[in-house]
Order: C-alpha cells, then structure tokens, then sequence
C-alpha cells in the first residue's frame, strides 16, 4: 500500500515516519504533516511563524485545507511558535473532516476570495442531542457564531460546547456555494430532523489506510488508476492512450472489492458496482440492456470507476458454456470495452477468483489491460492488517500482535478481521455471568474492565482456520484416492488445483498421503478409467518440476507401498529425500503408552515399562488399540459395580450402606492383562524384513557404496598420468549413462 498514511512496518506503534513527510514538504512547500491541536476550536489550525512567511500567510487569513479522499475544508490560521515547522496543528474534528489522522501529510492554500454567507442550514447529529430539552440555536448556536467570525464549508461537521454537553452539527447548505464565512448578519436555519450517525460514517468509506498487506498491488493500482481518472494530460502530452481496465485476481477475502472502494473515495471518482449474478435476466436482451445502461451511467459520471465483481459469472469462456445468454454477454461486454473513448476517464476494474475461467479475448492489451494478482499477505502484510482491525479496539498491554501476524500463516484480510471479532466475543463471553440480559443498560464499571487479551486471541485461533487453506489446511490433509474422479481431465485439474493453492500460500507444506494410488508405475493402469493414474501422476511430476525458488512449496509424500512407486517420482529434484520409518523401538514404545494414557486415570500397578518390553514388533496403532481396550473393560468393569450397589439397595433399602465409598474408576494391571490377550500385531515380520529390503536396496542403488573414499594425494597424481579413474571402478554396470 502506498499511502501517505500508511503505518510505516517499521514503527512498532504503525505512526507516520515523519522523515518521508518531510522530504515530501521540501518538493513541495505547502505540504505539511498533521500535529495535535493545543485548543479544541473546531475553525482553527496552527502554523510556526516561519512556514506562514514561507507560504505568504498572516494571522486571521482564511486558508483552504486537501485532505485524504478528495476531501477539504476552511480554517482560520493562527501562529503558534511551539508548533514545529514541517507541521500544522488542528483538532479532531478538522481532522475527521480531511480524512486524515495524526502523521499525515495534508497540503495548505491560500484562499482569498471565501464570501461572507448569506444563508446557512445547519442540523445537529441525533445521538449527540439526546435527552437535550430547549431551543438548539440559543443554547449552542448562537453562542458559537457570536464569538467569532467563523468559516464554514458544505458537508463539514462542527461540535459546539455549551451546558456541560457537547452537540455535533452538520452544515447541509451554504450561500454562496460550498464556502463561506458566518458573519453577524448571515441567517442561520436549523429547521429539520436531526441527521443519522450511519448516514455521516458510511461502511463504504474505505480508503488507502483500511487497505492493508498489499503494498506493491497498491503502487501498480494507483499507477494505473489514479493517474488516468486525476491526471489525463500525463498521457494526452506522452501521446498514448491511458489504460482501460484492471483484472483483480486472488483467493477470496483477500480484499478485492475493498481495494476497488478505496480507490474510487480516494480519487473521488464515481462508483459503479455490479455484481456478475445481477446482470442476468431471463429474458432475452435484457442482460445486454443492463450492462449497456452500466457503462452509459459511468460515462455521464465521469471520471468514474465500474468495478464488475466476480467476472467470472458473467463472461466465461465461450467455448465451454452450453449457454447462449453468457456468449452475448461477453460479446456485450468486449464491445462496450473497446467502445470507451480514450478520454473519457471511465476504468473498468474486474475481480475473481477463477481467472483462468474469463474468456480470454478480455486478457488482452486494450481491455484488461493490467492482471494484478491480490495474493495471501506475508507475515508484514497480515501485521498491517491486525494493526487496521484492531485500531478501534480495546487491547490490553500483552497483545502481541506481531506473534499474532506469526501464527497466521495462510490467513487473508477477511479471516484477519474474522480472529479480531472471534478474540472481542470471547472477551464479552468471560464477562456474561456479570451481565444481566434483562437490564436495559450494563454497567460502567464492566465495560471499562473489558479489554480484549492475549489469551483472547489464542483461543480466536483455536477455533478459526485460514479460507485461503480451508480445504487444504497449513499442512495439506491431500488424500491421493480423493483427487481421482471419473470425468476426463478432472483429476489432473485438481492437482493443478491444490499446487495453485499451496503457491499461493507459500511457505506451505504439501503432504501426500496414500502416494501409491496416484503413483503407481506407469503403464500399470491400462483399461483403469483410461489411464486416469498415468495422466495424474504426469501432472503431479510437471507441477513438481515446475517449482521455482520464489514459490517456498515442500512437498512430503507417505506410503506402505514403495515397490510400486514410480520411478520418476523418487529421482533427485523431486522425492530426493527417502526415509524408511521402522517400527517403534523400546523407548518409543515407552513413549507412546504414555501418550495414550496421559489423559486417563492408571493405576498404580500397572508398569508401562513392562507392556513396551512385551509389545516388540507393534506399531503405533497397535498399541494405541491396547490402550483403549484396556479402557473399555476399565469402563465395563465399573458400570456392572454400579448396577450391582444399585441392585443391593433396591433389595434392602433400611439397610443404607453410608460407609460404602464409591471406587475411582482405573485401569488396572489385570485390565492390561485382558486386553493383551487379544490384541494383534498389524505388521507381520514378513513385511518388516520386505520394508527392509527394500530400503538397503534403494540405497545401494543410489550411492557408490560405503567402500567409496577420496583417493589420497600420491593416487591422485598416478591418477593425472594417466591411472585407472576410481570412480570408473565403482560404476553401476546398470548405469543409464555409462
């Protein structure tokens, strides 16, 4: 993100570095970075003696304020010399009017030619007048205008003290237009309804700081997108044609869509959204119609911005859909690119997650002109986000949310803010004993003890998976019989489907289980669905070629069977690394009993070390079965105790047996004893000398053998004059390039 309000990743606190804002004063001198007010007037700001000369201003001038989003304002300029000079002291509530927060950069105009009003209409916000009895305009108003003469400018808001409460006001209407300053004779109206918080604070208005973890997609964004809709003669003077359109790319909640909304309050442009889905229409020529009335409306609005979400739905590749209404649709929607006039300062921005599912007469210079892949967030990208999620939060001091960015590896925006909002319920969990339901209000004292912790947010990600990795988590759960299907080209396509997948996430790990039902020899699978096993394992073995060292993909593969794997699979470059994993020895039987029973109530003379001595030869299920059977005769045993007591008592019920103490329920020796009697062992020593064998051969097979050694310094000159070649010696007489 290439804000000027972007937290700098090397602030632990996320504040402006205030050496860039700097550099940027010095190109341009009207640029300063916001400070804190020292007073709390809302028409006010504060500059060094020294910057006022340096821009031409005196004390009382009238300057025009540009903030973020293509929002400004009016103020009064005072000087205040402990007001640093690369700085410009205002209040919250300019602040708020400018987009801007403390260590941003606005730039300072001078603006001579602001009238005295005429007429100003004036309404107050409904949740700041509240229980507020009396006349509005004597109370606050009028006080208010009659100490000062104050600018005003349409759509501002202003807050007024007065009677220990403050109110918010909106300015609706200015005469003359947009600016002026209320003099003493200027009417004042406050005749209407009081104006909604939702109406002022719109969830739409995002922009660049509510963006996070895409830095460099939003410096090509900008580059592609701004320059044309702000600066069209950058391209009239070059001489070519601005570009057309942008197609967003990437895994959802990735914050696409949030992207497109930002750019398009910071350019100020006009917003045209259409959802793919809402485009379609039964009837014939009536989805056409739609889109046509879309690029029209832009058009007349421009410079604007249509941003088509999920384009996927509305223009797939025409070649493969069956229907006539998506064909037109993407003809319509080819023709109305190539229409748009070069300068007519329209931007067409596309997204989806199935790129490879567009047409491809859209990916094309001229259209699209620019695919911007919005990927999953590295590990500074997701401590951009949490840093933006968690603003508004309360947090207490040992929120770490560095380890927090650590610990989220695969997470997008979207399951960023789903773990803040998981964290602050769990905080409000903790405190429902104390809150009663049924009360209208809760008390003071609960909320300020409330604060989201540490602990909050460990268990917001127990129970919170990344949507980038949902179906295929941090280490992928890739079931080898599960990407088998009987469609032709499926089943290579969902191999294609999870390495994308892991690229997309990487650092990730891919782990292959059962690896023999898709790898099998080659040539194996003849009359199987076609040869399904041989065309997976093909693509299994490019999409193995084809990782690059930019993309961190590990992938692991698990098998009983390695006397079928192909070949081509284990060679270096792909499953280089074999290792046999024998049966569990002593101590790791040892191990593993404790394992099993860590949770369940042993007795005490049950000696574990004994059971790992008697078991040689089990696996790890095998002795995990044990365990369990031991715990069901445990839980038998004490179930025919209870129904028996109950029986006795049922029998003699004077006769209260008050000095009977109920047993723990534990696993005994002789529970142990019953279970070994039946167990079985799941490898026979036949396969165990088979696993053997066949990894002493794979060795043998590979190396030179452990005779091999670097011939000493007199050999190695006999060598140079002309000596056998030892490594001739110790040449497999099977090799394929001898």
């Amino acid at each position: 993100m290439a804000s000027e309000g972007d937290p700098s990743s090397s602030d632990p606190k996320g504040k402006k570095d205030y050496s860039t804002a700097i550099l940027e004063r010095k190109k341009s001198p009207n640029r300063l970075v916001v400070d804190e007010a020292t007073n709390d007037d809302n028409s006010v700001l504060a500059l060094h003696p020294n910057t006022m000369e340096r821009l031409q201003l005196f004390r009382g001038d009238t300057v025009l304020l540009k903030g973020k989003k293509r929002k400004d304002t009016i103020c009064i300029v005072l000087a205040d010399e402990t007001c640093e000079e690369p700085k410009i002291r205002m209040n919250k509530v300019v602040r708020k009017n400018l987009r801007v927060r403390l260590g941003d950069v606005v730039s300072v105009h001078q603006c001579p030619d602001v009238k005295y009003g005429k007429r100003v209409h004036i309404l107050p916000i409904d949740d700041t007048v509240e229980g507020i009895t009396g006349n509005l305009f004597d109370a606050f108003i009028k006080p208010y205008f009659l100490e000062a003469y104050r600018p005003l400018r349409k759509g501002d808001l202003f807050l007024v003290r007065g009677g220990m409460r403050s109110v918010e006001f909106k300015v609706i209407e200015t005469d003359p237009e947009e600016y002026c300053i209320v003099a003493p004779d200027t009417e004042i109206f406050c005749d209407g309804e009081p104006i909604k918080r939702e109406d002022e604070e719109r969830l739409d208005e995002v922009g660049y700081d509510d963006v996070g973890g895409v830095r460099k997609q939003m410096a090509q964004i900008r580059e592609l997108v701004e320059l044309p809709l702000r600066h069209p003669q950058l391209f009239k003077s070059i001489g070519v044609k601005p570009p057309k359109g942008i197609l967003l790319y990437g895994p959802p909640g990735s914050g696409k869509t949030l992207i497109a909304r930002a750019v398009a309050n910071e350019t100020g442009a006009f917003f045209f959204l259409i959802n793919g889905p809402e485009i379609m229409s039964k009837l014939a020529g009536e989805s056409e119609s739609n889109l046509r009335k879309a690029f029209e409306e832009a058009e007349k609005n421009a410079p604007s911005i249509i941003f088509i979400d999920e384009i996927d739905s509305i223009a797939p590749k025409r070649e493969k859909t069956h229907g006539e209404v998506e064909r037109r649709i993407v003809s319509q929607l080819l023709t109305l690119m190539d229409g748009l006039k070069s300068r007519a300062h329209v931007i067409v921005m596309g997204a989806t997650n199935r790129p490879n599912s567009i047409d491809p007469a859209l990916r094309r210079f001229g259209r699209f002109d620019r695919e911007i892949d919005i990927g999953v967030p590295d590990e500074v990208g997701r401590l951009e986000v949490l840093r933006i999620h968690t603003k508004n939060m309360k947090l207490s001091e040992d929120v770490d949310l560095e380890n927090i960015a650590k610990d989220t590896h695969g997470y997008v925006g979207a399951d960023l803010a789903a773990l803040c909002t998981e964290a602050a319920l769990q905080c409000i969990r903790e405190k429902m004993d104390v809150i009663d339901l049924e009360d209208e209000t809760i008390d003071a004292e609960i909320l300020n003890s409330m604060a989201v912790s540490n602990d909050h947010f460990k268990t917001a990600l127990g129970t919170s998976n990344p949507s980038a990795l949902r179906e295929t988590v941090s280490i992928s759960s890739c079931e080898g019989t599960e990407l088998l299907t009987m469609w032709f080209g499926e089943s290579e396509a969902n191999v294609r489907e999870i390495f994308d997948k892991a690229r997309q996430s990487a650092p990730c790990v891919l782990f292959f289980d059962e690896l023999d039902s898709i790898a099998t020899q080659r040539g194996s699978s003849v009359g199987d669905a076609g040869g399904a096993a041989d065309r997976v394992l093909n693509q299994l073995l490019t999409e193995m070629d084809g990782m690059n060292v930019k993309k961190t993909v590990f992938i692991i593969g698990a098998t009983n069977r390695p006397d079928i794997i192909d070949p081509a699979l284990l060679r270096p470059g792909r499953l280089d690394q074999l290792i046999y994993i024998p049966l569990p020895d002593d101590q790791s039987r040892l191990q593993i009993f404790k394992a099993c029973l860590r949770k369940s109530p042993v007795a005490k003379d049950v000696d574990l070390n004994a059971l790992a001595k008697y078991t040689q030869g089990f696996s790890g299920a095998d002795i995990t079965e044990i365990c369990q059977r031991a715990c069901k005769y445990a839980i038998r045993e004490n179930i025919e105790k209870d129904i028996e007591r109950e029986r006795r008592r049922k029998d003699n019920p004077e006769a209260m047996e008050e000095d009977e103490v109920d047993e723990i329920a534990e696993i005994k020796a002789a529970h142990f004893e019953e279970s070994m009697k039946y167990v079985r062992r799941s490898v026979s020593d036949a396969d165990i000398r088979k696993y053997q064998a066949f990894a002493q051969t794979l060795q043998q097979s590979r190396g030179f053998g452990s005779e091999f050694r670097f011939p000493d310094q007199p050999a190695a000159a006999a060598a140079s004059a002309g000596a056998a070649d030892p490594f001739a010696a110790a040449a497999d007489d099977d090799d394929l390039y001898s």
